[in-house]
């Protein structure tokens, strides 16, 4: 189930300035519309269009016309969950946090990584309040990988009271991970 994250209400295209309109219409996406004062927007998988006293909706394209309009803006269930953590932030979110922390230790041009990160996604959205969840660049963070002996990746760690708990080498399937985080919950 998606969440509105925010409303915008959206002026004719009469009153939008000038220069909006121009760098819309330039948009290879958009053009004007042959109609008066009617605009078409960016296409977007992530919004929908809802005209004032309708309760239709239409997805991908927004018009913009006579009538005003409200741009809705829902979370989609890809929406990434795990934030990352740096050097400068590895002290306040992972060791001096209150809740358990699992943490995946990955970079961009791993394989195994990419196809664990759904993974870790839907254990961050089903341990929320019970574990916080980060990932960790190891390219951008080389210091904190060495610091804890990450010689292969993924890498996933659970960390609870400041102090590593365990450590789960390699893309693993989920029942594995979760075996993992109810031992420290």
């Amino acid at each position: 189930m998606a969440a509105v994250l925010q409303i915008i209400t959206v002026p004719r295209a009469s009153a939008l300035p000038a220069s909006t309109i121009s760098r819309l219409t330039s948009s290879p996406v958009s053009r004007l519309s042959a109609r008066r004062n009617a605009l078409n927007l960016p296409e977007s998988r992530g919004l929908k269009i809802q005209s004032f006293g309708s309760s239709a909706s239409v997805s991908l394209k927004a018009k913009i016309s006579r009538r005003r309009c409200r741009v809705v803006c829902e979370a989609q269930e890809t929406a990434v969950q795990v934030l990352p953590v740096t050097d400068a932030t590895w002290q306040s979110l992972v060791l001096e946090s209150d809740l358990p922390v699992l943490v995946e230790f990955w970079a961009p041009w791993c394989g195994p990584c990419r196809m664990i990160h759904p993974v870790i996604d839907e254990l961050a959205k089903e341990y929320t309040g019970k574990l916080t969840c980060y990932k960790v660049n190891t390219d951008e963070s080389p210091s904190i990988a060495t610091k804890y002996g990450i010689r292969s990746i993924p890498t996933i760690m659970v960390f609870k009271s400041g102090e590593k708990k365990d450590a789960i080498i390699g893309a693993v399937p989920k029942s594995t991970l979760c075996t993992s985080i109810e031992k420290f919950l």
